[in-house]
Formats: C-alpha cells, sequence, structure tokens
C-alpha cells in the first residue's frame, strides 16, 4: 500500500541562513526581502517574526517601523533551491522515493521501507527530530494520498492519515490546501466555498466550469480519486540500474528474475568503481502511475549479487502489481570502497581463515529487522543494568571488557521489581521475602556487594545499592538488593536470578 510523507518546511529561507551564517539567534526576528518594482516586500519571514506580525507581503518599511531590530537578508531563491535538493538528498535515507516540492516541502514514500524504523509513527518522530535539532522547523503527514498529506501538513496539524480516510482528513480543511492558484481561490471566496467538503458537494459539471479542469484535478488528488505520481531524484554519483518493460510484468518469478539481473549488472558497475554496497533500494512503478519501494542493507561492503538478490526474495511477495509493474529501479543508494581480495590461495589453510558470517547477519536483517540483529558489548561501568550495550552485528570488538569473577546473574529483570522481605538486622540479608505473591525462605545467603554510580554523573544520578546473593530452601538462586540503608527507609527489589 503507498504510503507518502509530505514534509513541510515552514521556515525554510530564514531557517537556511541560519544555519549557513550562525546568526541572528532564533529569538530574533529574520526575514528575506524581494524588490518588486519599486518596492522592497518580505519574502519569508522566521517564526519570531511571525510572532511579532511580519508576514509575507508586507513592505520592509513597515516591517522595519514595528520592529526596529529586525534582520533583513535578501532573498536568494536560487540558493534555497539548492539547499533544498542537498536536504531531499539527505532524505534518501529514510527512503529510496523522495521528490521535491518546492519551493518548501519534500515527498518522501516510505511504502515497504518504514518498518526499518519502528513504523510510521517512529519514523515521523526520528524524521522531524532531526531535523530540529539542526535548527530546521519542520512540520510532516503521511497519508496514502500524496495531496491529502500535504493539505493536512500545511493546513493541518500533521500526523498519520490512517489508510483509506484521506476523505474525512481533509474535508474540513479550507480549499487553500488544494495547490490552486489565487484566483481561483478568489473565485471560490466570492462563492462562499471556503471548505474542501463544500467543494466536493458540488455538481462536478458546474464546478468545473466556474473554477476550471484544474480545480476538479487538484479535489480529486486531494480525495485519492486520481493518481499523483512522484519522480524520485537520483543523485548522479548513484549506481542504478533499470528495467523497462513492453508488458507489464505480475508474477513473482519474474520479479525475482528481474532482480536478480539487475542486482549483476549494479555489481558490475561497482567493480569498476571499486566499491561495495551497503544500501541497496529497489523502486516498483506500475501501470496506474502508483509506486512501491524496499530497502535492504549489509552489515558490510559487499560485490555478491546472488546475495543482494536473495535479500529481497522473502519480502517481494509483500509487492501489490496491480494491473502490472512497467519499470523496477535498482539503486544502490550507500556504498563503500571495495578492493578486489583473493579467496582462495594456494597453500593456505582455509581453517585457519575467520568464519564470515555478514551473510547470515544481512539475512537475518532482511528478515526480521536490523534493529533486531545485534551483539552486546561490555561498558566499562559497574552498574548491572548498563553494563551491556547493543552494537551492531560485526562491529569491531570493544577496547573495554566486562570484570572476571564477577557473581552476576544469568538473567536481569528489566526494571527491577519490588519484595518484601524480613531483616534480622541491618546489614543482614532477607531470612524470607515474597515475591509475586509467593514466599521464599533464605537457607544461605552471601553480600552485601555495594553498587554506586559513577562520581561524575553527579548528585542527581547518584545511586546507592546493597546486593544479596540468596539460595532458598527449594534450590533457587537470586539476586536482590536494598536502594538505601535500612536506617534510610531503603526498600528490597528483585534484580535477577541464577541458572
Amino acid at each position: 500500500m503507498r504510503r507518502v510523507v509530505s514534509l513541510y518546511l515552514p521556515t525554510w529561507p530564514t531557517d537556511r541562513i541560519r544555519r549557513k551564517f550562525e546568526s541572528p539567534p532564533p529569538d530574533k526576528p529574520l526575514v528575506t526581502v524581494r524588490t518588486t518594482g519599486s518596492r522592497r516586500i518580505i519574502a519569508s519571514a522566521c517564526q519570531a517574526a511571525r510572532q511579532c506580525g511580519l508576514i509575507e507581503g508586507m513592505p520592509v518599511a513597515q516591517a522595519q517601523a514595528l520592529v526596529p531590530d529586525l534582520h533583513v537578508m535578501d532573498a536568494d531563491p536560487e540558493g534555497e533551491a539548492k539547499s533544498l535538493l542537498e536536504l531531499a538528498k539527505w532524505a534518501i535515507r529514510f527512503s529510496p522515493v523522495v521528490a521535491l516540492d518546492s519551493p518548501d516541502g519534500i515527498w518522501i514514500d516510505i511504502a515497504g521501507v518504514e518498518h526499518l524504523f519502528g513504523g510510521e509513527e517512529a519514523l515521523l518522530k526520528t524524521l522531524i527530530a532531526r531535523l530540529e535539532i539542526n535548527g530546521i522547523r519542520a512540520c510532516a503527514a503521511i497519508a496514502d494520498v500524496p495531496g491529502a498529506a500535504w493539505a493536512v501538513a500545511r493546513y493541518g496539524k500533521g500526523g498519520i492519515i490512517p489508510p483509506g480516510r484521506a476523505v474525512d482528513a481533509v474535508s474540513c480543511l479550507p480549499v487553500q490546501a488544494l495547490r490552486l492558484s489565487p484566483p481561483t481561490i478568489g473565485a471560490m471566496h466570492r462563492l462562499g466555498v471556503e471548505r474542501i467538503g463544500q467543494l466536493a458537494a458540488m455538481p462536478r459539471a458546474p464546478m468545473v466550469r466556474r473554477f476550471g479542469r484544474e480545480a476538479s484535478l487538484r479535489l480529486d488528488q486531494a480525495l485519492g480519486h486520481a493518481a499523483e505520481p512522484i519522480s524520485p531524484i537520483i543523485p548522479e554519483e548513484t549506481t542504478v540500474a533499470t528495467r523497462i518493460f513492453a508488458e507489464p510484468i505480475a508474477r513473482l518469478e519474474d520479479l525475482k528474475l528481474v532482480v536478480r539481473q539487475l542486482s549483476e549488472e549494479v555489481c558490475r558497475t561497482l567493480v569498476k568503481k571499486g566499491q561495495g554496497v551497503r544500501r541497496l533500494d529497489i523502486v516498483f512503478r506500475r501501470v496506474d502511475e502508483k509506486g512501491a519501494a524496499l530497502r535492504a542493507g549489509t552489515a558490510k561492503a559487499t560485490r555478491d549479487h546472488a546475495h543482494l538478490a536473495k535479500l529481497f526474495d522473502d519480502r517481494l511477495e509483500t509487492i501489490d502489481p496491480g494491473f502490472g509493474i512497467e519499470e523496477v529501479v535498482l539503486i544502490a543508494s550507500r556504498t563503500e570502497p571495495l578492493d578486489a581480495t583473493q579467496m582462495v590461495a594456494r597453500g593456505l589453510d582455509e581453517a585457519e581463515e575467520e568464519a564470515d558470517i555478514s551473510r547470515l547477519v544481512d539475512r537475518l536483517a532482511a528478515r526480521v529487522g536490523v534493529d533486531r540483529v545485534y551483539r552486546l558489548a561490555p561498558v566499562e561501568t559497574l552498574v548491572p543494568e548498563r553494563m551491556a550495550a547493543k552494537v551492531p552485528a560485526l562491529s569491531p570488538p570493544a577496547r573495554s571488557a566486562w570484570p572476571d569473577g564477577l557473581p552476576r546473574p544469568t538473567r536481569l529483570l528489566d526494571p527491577p521489581e519490588g519484595i518484601i522481605t524480613t531483616a534480622l538486622l541491618p546489614d543482614y540479608p532477607p531470612a524470607a521475602f515474597i515475591w509475586r505473591r509467593v514466599r521464599y525462605k533464605v537457607i544461605k545467603a552471601d553480600g552485601p556487594e555495594r553498587i554506586t554510580s559513577e562520581w561524575w554523573l553527579g548528585d542527581q544520578h547518584r545511586m546507592l545499592r546493597d546486593y544479596y546473593r540468596l539460595e532458598t530452601d527449594k534450590g533457587a538462586r537470586f539476586w536482590v538488593f536494598r536502594d538505601a540503608p535500612l536506617s534510610e527507609g531503603g526498600r528490597w527489589w528483585m534484580h535477577g536470578f541464577f541458572a
């Protein structure tokens, strides 16, 4: 199913200036101006300027009278367009299908790749957060209809529109959300048509006579009744292989064959460049102008075309061919230098070579998700829940290591669970405890082992725990701790248990 992100950058010209010159501060009003005849008017205004009442089209003299300390810069449409193109290339990390929506937006078709980011909501949050960290204000909406996503991102609150709910999402929005020309919008206002729902309720023939065919087309695109293709941008340096068919294809076997052929073609090109694939995108374009995309990554650079093709085999079944697919594009969207290597040498004992598990990692990641294939690396801390961190499966070994001889349980509870205990003396272990409504009698115990947080974290993160290893009368062994001395009202917690 098609899912499109409409990314709206309401203050892109001024955000670009701040990123380029690192001034003025965000809380200082900034506008860009253009010259129309003998008049200088505001072309764009930052958020601080808008809060002061400055809007696009206002004369600069009037704006400076309202805000004496106003920062004024000349508008640079050409520079803004080039910067927007670079931002769109950056957005390819989220999906292979990215297109410009000039002058202040970007299209991103995320169908088939949203699971790589933990779902649509997580993808949207990551996208907006990355932009805001870099000083770019943004609003975005996701819908199965590009026109609906565009309308909600600019005239709604943004967010996710459930599949099939485009009509409900845009009906209450103003007609300006239909991407129509100002004269057409003015004609609608004169007739009292303010909302998209009002326009959609009008008979089609009179509406076309009054407002033109463009209004009918834009309305159908917003409601999902007309196709709106997105032509992705592909950087010139990117390695691409394309197949266009005289007759559309739809069988799964044909798709697999095409993917294998394109993978072989891409790898031949990469051999000449001395590069290997780290991320591979495949885009399908259907006869009805709709499309879909799949993405696969590799743990390390490779030019094994058979292995790359297999990464898509299980997921090709999720592609809906509709009335047929007329074009398939395979894109090596991320590559790394990869020199030729000799696989087998005479006199070399192959048994001594280190096993290459990168293919296994790639297949598992393609099947269950990249975030679920990892290994644990040691972290230099004594706090139990922070002693391990998830790292990529093939990342180099860490320099640090876990201390030898630490009596640690085979499993930790996250978070620790409270228990009810009876302690004989302040520093003594419990004689018995209740955990998950079951009473346990302790026959052996060892401790306490005091663990504190790192001093450089400050008093806000200060932590003190006294750990005990307990063995019950039934042979079970547990790891419990008290989070403060008994005189200070410390509570007991179950943190893990031994095999």
